[in-house]
Formats: C-alpha cells, sequence, structure tokens
C-alpha cells in the first residue's frame, strides 16, 4: 500500500470512522474517500482534504461508486448506537446486511485489495454472559451461534460473508470484534449513545442543573470493558495490515461494573450523586470482557490507555459541547 492509493472509509461521518479518517491523515495518506448516508451537517468529523460522499450503502450501485477506484476498504457503515437503540430498533440494525454485502460485493467487482470489517462483541453467545463474574470471551466463544438479537446476528452473518469472499473470490478481509469503543466526537445524546457518554451527560446535566441524583439502567451491577478510541485506531491499523484472517477481539480487559463506571465519571467531575436504578431499562447482557490472549499472541499488542485517563478526556470534551449547545439555559432548569 503507498501512501497515494485510494483509501475508503464507509461510515466516515460516524464516530470511529471519523477518528480513522484523521488517523489516515496523520499517516500521510492522501487519497482518502470517506462515505456516509448523513448529511455533511450530522458528520461527527468532516475533512474538506478528503473526497466526502453522501450514499446510503444499502444500494448496491452507491456501493459500487464508494469502491470505485479503491485499493482498500474500511467498512464501518451500520445502523446502531447503544443498548437502548439495538433493543427497540432490530429490523434496523439487521438491515445493515444490506450495507456489508454490497460492499463486499463492490469490493470484488471494482478490484479492491484489501478490505477491513468492523464486527462487535454483540455476536458472543449469551450463555456465556450471564453472570456480571463474566470468564473474559475468547474467539472461540461466537460459536455455538446466540449472538445478540438483531444487531450480533447481522454482525456475526456479515464475519462469515467476509470470509467466503476471501475464499471464494482473494479478496483480503480483515475483522475485529469491537468492545465498547469510547471517546470524543462521539454521539452523547439522543438515544444513539454508549453507556460511558451517556453517563457524562447525565452527570453534567447534574452537575449544571444543581440537581442530586443520577438515573442508571439496571442495577449497576453489569460487568463491561470500554476501549478508548486511539487504542481502536491503533489496533484496526494493525488487524488491517496483519495476516490474520479469523476475527480478533479489539477491546480493553479492564472489567468495570456500571456502579464503578460512575465512580469514575463522578470522581472526574468532583460530584457525588444519588443514584436511582431503573430496572425495567435496556442493560444488555449481565457481564462482557475481552480475553486479549489472541491478539497478543498474533500482534503482540494490545489496549493499554485506562479508563480513567480515557474517561476524563471525554468528559471534557461532552461537557464543552453540552455547554456550548445549552449553556446558561441548562442552569436554569
Amino acid at each position: 500500500m503507498t501512501k497515494d492509493q485510494m483509501i475508503v472509509v464507509a461510515g466516515g461521518g460516524g464516530f470511529i470512522g471519523g477518528h480513522l479518517v484523521a488517523d489516515l491523515l496523520r499517516q500521510g495518506y492522501t487519497s482518502i474517500r470517506s462515505v456516509d448516508i448523513r448529511p455533511f451537517a450530522q458528520w461527527q468529523q468532516r475533512f474538506d482534504v478528503v473526497e466526502n460522499l453522501q450514499l446510503d450503502l444499502k444500494d448496491k450501485s452507491n456501493c459500487l461508486e464508494a469502491c470505485d477506484g479503491a485499493a482498500e476498504v474500511y467498512q464501518l457503515a451500520a445502523d446502531m448506537g447503544g443498548m437502548g437503540f439495538i433493543e427497540a430498533n432490530k429490523a434496523l440494525c439487521m438491515l445493515s446486511v444490506l450495507v456489508n454485502t454490497h460492499m463486499l460485493i463492490a469490493a470484488k467487482d471494482t478490484g479492491v485489495q484489501r478490505f477491513f470489517y468492523s464486527s462487535s462483541a454483540c455476536v458472543y453467545n449469551q450463555e456465556k454472559q450471564k453472570s456480571e463474574d463474566v470468564v473474559a470471551l475468547k474467539e472461540e466463544d461466537a460459536y455455538p451461534a446466540d449472538a445478540e438479537d438483531g444487531y450480533g446476528w447481522e454482525k456475526i452473518f456479515s464475519e462469515r460473508m467476509c470470509r467466503h469472499f476471501r475464499e471464494d473470490f482473494g479478496i483480503v478481509t480483515r475483522m475485529a470484534r469491537y468492545h465498547n469503543v469510547y471517546g470524543p466526537h462521539g454521539t452523547w445524546e439522543g438515544g444513539r449513545e454508549k453507556a460511558p457518554a451517556a453517563i457524562c451527560r447525565k452527570v453534567i446535566q447534574a452537575k449544571v442543573a444543581g440537581r442530586d441524583e443520577i438515573e442508571i439502567w439496571g442495577d449497576g451491577r453489569q460487568t463491561r470493558s470500554f476501549m478508548y478510541i486511539d487504542d481502536c485506531l491503533k489496533g484496526t491499523d494493525m488487524i488491517m495490515r496483519s495476516d490474520v484472517t479469523e476475527p480478533l477481539n479489539l477491546g480493553s480487559n479492564e472489567l468495570v461494573t456500571i456502579n464503578q463506571l460512575v465512580d469514575i465519571v463522578q470522581e472526574i467531575a468532583d460530584i457525588k450523586l444519588k443514584r436511582q436504578y431503573n430496572l425495567s431499562a435496556p442493560k444488555g447482557v449481565n457481564g462482557r470482557n475481552s480475553d486479549n490472549t489472541q491478539i497478543k499472541k498474533c500482534l503482540g499488542w494490545e489496549p493499554s490507555i485506562r479508563l480513567r485517563e480515557g474517561m476524563a478526556k471525554t468528559y471534557a470534551w461532552i461537557y464543552d459541547e453540552y455547554m456550548a449547545k445549552y449553556g446558561a439555559k441548562a442552569r436554569a432548569v
């Protein structure tokens, strides 16, 4: 891969996609095409020095346009969000299979050399995630398949598509199973935000308005690991350049409860809040963590940015965004 060959980032207007475009620019790549379904004004990050296209990639002809002349494709485009969105929009999440299928077909038809697919920890068998004291999930734990309904099943199906396009058509496909990526320039309100951003927003709302309570979805004992965006970018690049053909976990193994995540954000905000637990709200599986044995074996690396460090940066960014949008009005609530 030379620096002037075309790289396509599908989903480039989203959180990870926008950061990926920025990272490719930092690496010196000069021919980048960023594609997203949303109007430009709604992109998380947009760079005038790259080719920006607004296209619905569920349509095959748009995928052919997106892939035309490309040497590499990063397929991050999907209709997704946090657990609240995933549980309420299973059909929409499943329809992302059209994007992945048509992007693979377009990559084959246009001669793309290398194709990266962003899968998810939601592919893992739910039987292995019933306890908060979860055993970290290994790559083989995705089978026998019993993925997260809707979103997870779409992801595991698309992994198989990537495998068979590699086997049958010779496209070099690489796959990462992302575990809860967070950081600045992500969605922090509106229903699609994930737990780190949602908790930051709730703490900020309470602090600015002078309230002393926070609502937590579930009982707060559910466990997760959260990966900061910089680790996600480094791991994505390493996996894309590797010779590993099977999906790899890409996630932190720093396991915390949601209550502990709230503790971290409260400490950053220098505030103490009463907790109201909404036991009827979507909370996902009881426990999920990333086993990083394979990525360390294959790449000699694993995500290492501590949660406290990443959340401090995320909180600061969301605070600035919140105040810029609501400002003095928020203090009067």
